[in-house]
């Protein structure tokens, strides 16, 4: 599954404006007619339930939509660049990363059909037409076209799920996932089976409910020790969290106090959820 991915985004530059004048017969000194040029093409990011992660990404890390058209004769304009759109799943992040080596919000798309500009296309320089004066009826000056905006970004999948299961590995987190909805999570009597977030919807007699599983949390998960580093971010959507406990754990309640931790050190909102206690 990929769910994290660093990339750059180039709108399409501006069409240059054209040095045009009129030509037509019996009409020796036609003035000046050169067009603007072509607005550079956007790119646009957004959310759409068909895309299930950010593996369209992987292959590529520059995106560029196309430049505008330089502008033509007979005050004629250029055709402006085509816009770039690019499919991401509901619950997408995108935070620009900036020179300086920080990192600002930039966006969230939570719902399937949100969008937005994440690089803006630069504007079309002018033709002469719009250089003439009563003291030069015939101006030999055009505009270049604006550049494109050009933004690197880190676009994040943060899953959308009413119900996170929590927990040290192999306290049971698929087996319950798997009772609980019809979802088919690898169980196995080892560690770290879980190798990504899993995700079942559970059905009630009066409602239902998408039950998302995160791979086992280790002392130091928020420092990247284990798994759970990469898939903490999927549980920053959930309305509660199920802390699922090993019975059989010498120590369960340090073994809760250890999760409950490094939750908060990761981001200490993710600690102020609503937590349901289930021993295994």
């Amino acid at each position: 599954m990929f769910d994290k991915v660093e990339v750059i985004f180039k709108a399409g530059d501006g069409g240059r404006g054209v040095v045009a004048f009129h030509r037509e017969k019996f009409i020796p000194r036609g003035g000046p007619d050169g067009g603007d040029g072509g607005k550079g093409g956007d790119v646009v990011i957004k959310a759409d339930n068909s895309a299930s992660n950010l593996g369209g990404f992987v292959t590529h890390k520059v995106y560029n939509a196309t430049s505008g058209d330089k502008g033509l004769g007979q005050r004629k304009h250029g055709r402006s660049g085509q816009r770039l759109t690019l499919l991401v799943p509901p619950g997408t992040v995108i935070t620009e990363l900036e020179a300086g080596g920080g990192r600002s919000f930039f966006a969230d798309l939570e719902s399937h059909g949100q969008s937005v500009v994440v690089a803006h296309g630069g504007r079309g320089g002018m033709g002469n037409i719009h250089f003439a004066t009563s003291i030069n009826q015939t101006p030999r000056l055009a505009q270049s076209g604006e550049a494109g905006e050009e933004r690197a970004v880190l676009v994040e999948l943060k899953l959308i799920a009413d119900v996170g299961i929590i927990g040290y590995p192999n306290a049971g987190k698929s087996s319950l996932l798997k009772a609980a909805s019809s979802a088919k999570p690898k169980i196995a009597a080892y560690p770290f089976t879980t190798l990504q977030p899993a995700l079942g919807m559970v059905e009630t007699e009066k409602d239902t409910f998408l039950l998302a599983e995160v791979p086992g949390l280790v002392e130091g998960a928020h420092l990247g020790r284990g798994l759970g580093h990469d898939f903490l971010r999927h549980i920053s959507r959930t309305r509660v969290l199920i802390h699922l406990v090993d019975g059989d754990s010498p120590q369960p309640l340090e073994d809760m106090i250890k999760v409950n931790n490094e939750l908060y050190l990761f981001d200490s909102a993710l600690a102020q959820k609503p937590q349901l206690a289930v021993v295994n």
